[in-house]
């Protein structure tokens, strides 16, 4: 009982310390550009606690498996000065990258200073671009057919995960290799992920018009729908390993 209870702190701690690098990345990007933020939120759910500074609400919600930036004019157009609606091309690109290319950075710059620590500066870094090659093809092979869905893991996979782990080190490994994969797949042109944003506002710069909302809603329900189900099938998978 004692070893599942650590097993889901270390879990929470690490899907907690992901969010927050990766909305921390819309996050100040947003503020970089003058866009208004509305609230920056660790957890899904109900709201356990709170605290606006500078028209920004900062909170902590009960589930912890996610996080979210709400900017001004994200979700719907809005004629609000700093509204995202009204940003330039450039600087929602900047935005939507942000979170996965801070998660791709920050995971290669732990994976290079465990290496580094182990094996030195040399080894360290052929060592991570060698692991850096071998989780974009991981990506990769998922659309040549040469993997399936099945490899896939979710939150209680990566308990799984978790709870094999032994010390600080296999820890850290752990949160280098999450925090790659969340920023790979991130990049994917599926709505509503960061990359189907992309690959939207890049039809839209094309066009030079926005989409029709009704359109791009009905965009970003299908892409729910299907990250939806996968999440579920992903978890029903994980869940069977296990028994």
């Amino acid at each position: 009982m004692f070893g599942i209870l650590i097993t889901i702190v270390k879990t929470i701690i690490m899907l907690g310390i992901l969010v927050i690098i990766h909305e921390g990345g819309h996050f100040a990007v947003a503020k970089l550009c003058k866009i208004k933020v509305n609230e920056f939120s660790v957890g899904f759910g109900k709201c356990i606690w709170n605290k606006t500074y500078k028209d920004t609400k900062y909170s902590l919600r009960i589930i912890p498996l996610g996080g979210y930036v709400n900017m001004e004019g994200e979700e719907e157009y809005s004629e609000q000065e700093g509204s995202f609606s009204k940003a330039s091309f450039l600087k929602k690109l900047a935005v939507v990258l942000a979170g996965p290319l801070v998660n791709i950075i920050v995971g290669l710059l732990i994976y290079f200073i465990l290496v580094c620590t182990m094996h030195g500066v040399q080894i360290a870094m052929a060592s991570t671009l060698r692991f850096c090659k071998s989780l974009f093809d991981s990506v990769a092979i998922l659309f040549t057919g040469k993997a399936s869905i099945n490899d896939l893991a979710g939150p209680v996979g990566i308990a799984t995960i978790v709870s094999q782990t032994s010390g600080i080190t296999d820890f850290v490994y752990l949160l280098s290799v999450v925090s790659l994969s969340l920023g790979i797949t991130n990049l994917l042109p599926i709505p509503p992920l960061d990359g189907g944003k992309l690959l939207i506002y890049i039809i839209e710069a094309i066009k030079r018009e926005p989409l029709k909302e009704d359109f791009s809603l009905k965009i970003q329900m299908l892409g729910f729908a299907f990250i939806l189900g996968l999440s579920i099938f992903v978890m029903y998978n994980d869940i069977v390993r296990i028994i």
